[in-house]
């Protein structure tokens, strides 16, 4: 039996398996992934932004998570994290939903550092529509460097990492599970404890697992990737709360991401057992809205027009239905309630794995080579 199955090989999956090998000393886990590589979903086709707290002026307790691990974030990661680039937030006159003052406020309550933009910055938008600019201090990161990492450390530690092949059934049994996979050989995997982080998949098994208490949302989301003007390339912009959009470098292309509230979403429907977002996507057109995006983004900001677009990055985005109304990207941490050992996983965000390691640091694990608890902390 094995102590540990994690599904998933995303940023979330790949660090709970570092860390249940590294810091709570489990001997024998395995790490599933569907793709034929590690990272390569939503931990890579997202907007590469390492938040500060700044997005969410209507979710305090997200905003302050991101304050406090950012700073975590960089000092783990400092090969991984894009600073070279200058970031702005522009408040919109009309229709945000926050104020240049309240604004001002919101980032004072939080602790996170702000300044008018200068002018040469200033004159890159629209003063009609634009009250206020301000410099801020936020990062992006590379996803493919992060892979390198993820790799690096599985095969160090001696993780079993199986690649293209798909969890389909989990039951209970004993004290553990048994894990039926797709692979060639149809391989019954035993484990004591299970980690399902399969992101926008976390409820498409069958056999004993009832799914998540928490109720999901999924969309079909676009980032556009677009090479921008040379006075733009050290430049990252986002315009808020309301007229919603950024423009932000993506570091693992050498691009700049274009999103928009109205046209990154494509379409969106509830969670459902049966119903595989995966599916969803893979039947989608993926015809892009760029063009919409760069007409509107360009009211406000007319620098947009000088750049190219060069390609799409289309993908499953989920999310906790009870934060719709308030932008809030809490984490979902769920223990089966009828079956202790098995977790299911969801972030929003690539620095809150800090929030779900401080959850695990709570937890008590045995192994069941020793048979004797063990602690740790940190990832």
């Amino acid at each position: 039996m094995q102590d540990a199955v994690v599904i998933g090989g995303g940023f979330y999956g790949t660090a709970i398996a570092i860390y249940l090998k590294k810091q709570r000393g489990l001997k024998t886990v395995t790490l599933i992934e569907r793709e034929p590589a590690l990272l390569v979903r939503a931990s890579y086709n997202n907007q590469a932004r390492v938040h500060n707290g700044y997005h969410y002026p209507r979710s305090f307790t997200t905003a302050f998570r991101s304050r406090v691990n950012l700073p975590r974030f960089v000092c783990d990661f400092p090969d991984v994290v894009q600073r070279d680039f200058t970031k702005v937030y522009a408040i919109a006159r009309r229709n945000s939903k926050v104020t240049a003052r309240q604004f001002e406020r919101f980032c004072q309550e939080i602790g996170a550092s702000l300044q008018p933009a200068p002018r040469a910055i200033r004159e890159l938008f629209e003063p009609r529509l634009i009250e206020q600019v301000f410099l801020v201090e936020e990062y992006a990161f590379d996803s493919t460097k992060l892979a390198d990492w993820a790799r690096q450390e599985l095969a160090e530690l001696d993780v079993d990492v199986r690649l293209g092949t798909r969890v389909e059934r989990i039951y209970r049994q004993s004290e553990g599970f048994v894990l039926e996979c797709d692979d060639a050989y149809h391989t019954a995997l035993h484990a004591r404890y299970v980690f399902n982080c399969t992101y926008s998949g976390l409820n498409q098994f069958g056999g004993d697992f009832g799914g998540t208490q928490t109720k999901l949302k999924h969309e079909i989301t676009e980032m556009a990737l677009v090479e921008a003007s040379p006075q733009l390339r050290g430049l990252g912009v986002t315009v808020m709360d309301g007229p919603f959009f950024s423009m932000m470098p993506f570091p693992a292309r050498g691009l700049h991401t274009l999103s928009h509230v109205r046209y990154t979403p494509h379409s969106s429907w509830m969670d459902a057992p049966g119903d595989d977002p995966y599916q969803r996507l893979s039947g989608y057109e993926r015809e892009s809205r760029v063009e919409r995006m760069v007409r509107d983004v360009g009211r406000y900001f007319p620098a947009v027009y000088d750049a190219r677009y060069a390609d799409s990055l289309f993908e499953v985005k989920t999310v906790l239905v009870k934060n719709e109304g308030d932008d809030g990207r809490p984490i979902l941490f769920e223990q089966h309630p009828a079956s202790s050992g098995l977790y299911s996983i969801l972030g929003g965000k690539i620095d809150n794995i800090y929030d779900v390691l401080e959850k695990l640091d709570a937890e008590t694990f045995v192994s069941a080579s020793h048979a004797h608890t063990v602690l740790g902390t940190g990832i």
